[in-house]
């Protein structure tokens, strides 16, 4: 009796559990929470947090079963696992470019256009991608590798961050993903400290000229002319750049309107399902239980706040050689969180102001911020990348 027992158990998964799986189902416990209860970024955490849960349960090897092909002839003898032919959509670097179109796709670069110089703005906040960059080489931790895959965290952009870490350091993709999305989650709560220490009263009272209308020709004219330019100057920030100006592209000229809603809801929002059961397919205890992963946090939120800071005292430079004042809280959006940090800047101004309205002018160092972070990591992919 005692043996049919044993081997109806050894039949099944519980013997391979263990207790850092457990520790594991914490975690995904407090991400769900975060996601539907606190509302932090629940189209990616939710999928991340169930990916997670597949990976740290026994059917693991199941659902990520390579295909099985004969030796001698080639063929096909046992399909791969289902989830073995989703996460190729990160491997093949597809999913987040995708990504970048449909952000393309719903972004307005109207604002930049209107008021070039808060291109200024967003190339500041990159400043933290590169300087949590040197810090993590400094700690003697990481690689230069592992280093520019967490520097990008401070770009505050999931797709790019993955993409990045995806190229050069994929035992690290779990804990950089959710370390970008939790702090993009979190951008209203770990901004606005950095932007109120850093600004007067005085200086988050500034109204800013209201931004003049931006032609549709101009429009297009900028998504080429850019999109060439960044090409040329940084190929290997191609797969992103590409596709971001061409979901920009398709939502400017004014025929596409079939191919503008595709982009901005139905290939955005499965891509965006595909991709966070990936990313959380590669958050099995025996990469994320790490040391690393609380050091890739740390350096995760240190990015973020170099990130903020850099912007805003940007801001504040300009504004020493200018009469056309900037609100230095829209430097703050020059990370690459869209529209969050835009928002954040809105709040901000009206919490000083109640009349005043940032929430355009922050839209344009936030995309620069997004333009920026994907230079970036070209940039390290370029030089890194072997």
């Amino acid at each position: 009796m005692m043996e049919s027992i044993r081997d109806v158990l050894q039949s099944t998964g519980f013997v391979a559990l263990n207790w850092q799986m457990v520790v594991m189902w914490v975690i995904i416990g407090v991400l769900l929470y975060l996601a539907i209860v606190k509302q932090f970024e629940p189209l990616l955490l939710v999928p991340i947090s169930l990916g997670a849960l597949l990976a740290n349960l026994p059917i693991h090897d199941v659902i990520l079963q390579h295909p099985v092909y004969d030796p001698q002839t080639h063929e096909l003898l046992a399909p791969g696992g289902l989830f073995y032919y989703i996460q190729l959509g990160v491997k093949l670097e597809i999913f987040p470019p995708l990504i970048f179109m449909g952000v393309g796709a719903l972004t307005d670069f109207g604002p930049l256009i209107a008021n070039p110089r808060t291109l200024l703005l967003g190339a500041a906040a990159q400043f933290g991608i590169f300087a949590t960059f040197f810090a993590a080489v400094g700690s003697g931790v990481f690689s230069l590798q592992e280093a520019a895959a967490i520097g990008i965290i401070g770009g505050a952009d999931g797709p790019t961050s993955i993409f990045v870490a995806n190229k050069l350091a994929p035992h690290l993709l779990g804990a950089i993903a959710v370390a970008a999305y939790s702090y993009m989650a979190l951008v209203p709560v770990i901004q606005p400290p950095v932007m109120r220490l850093l600004t007067s009263e005085k200086e988050r009272k500034i109204r800013m000229k209201s931004l003049r209308k931006v032609s549709k020709l101009e429009k297009l004219i900028f998504a080429l002319v850019v999109m060439t330019f960044c090409l040329v100057v940084i190929p290997a920030a191609a797969p992103l750049i590409s596709m971001l100006f061409i979901g920009n592209f398709i939502r400017e000229n004014g025929v596409t309107e079939r191919l503008v809603r595709a982009a901005q809801n139905e290939i955005i929002n499965v891509v965006t399902i595909f991709l966070g059961l990936t990313v959380g397919l590669k958050m099995g205890w025996d990469q994320f239980l790490r040391g690393e992963t609380l050091g890739i946090l740390a350096l995760g939120v240190t990015a973020f706040l170099i990130a903020t800071a850099s912007g805003v005292l940007m801001a504040k430079l300009m504004n020493l050689f200018s009469h056309n004042k900037i609100n230095p809280l829209i430097g703050s959006a020059g990370v690459s969180a869209v529209p969050m940090a835009a928002r954040v800047s809105q709040v901000e101004g009206q919490k000083a102001d109640p009349g005043n309205f940032l929430l355009m002018h922050a839209m344009g160092p936030n995309v620069a911020g997004v333009i920026g972070s994907a230079l970036a990591a070209g940039y390290f992919i370029a030089v890194l990348g072997g």
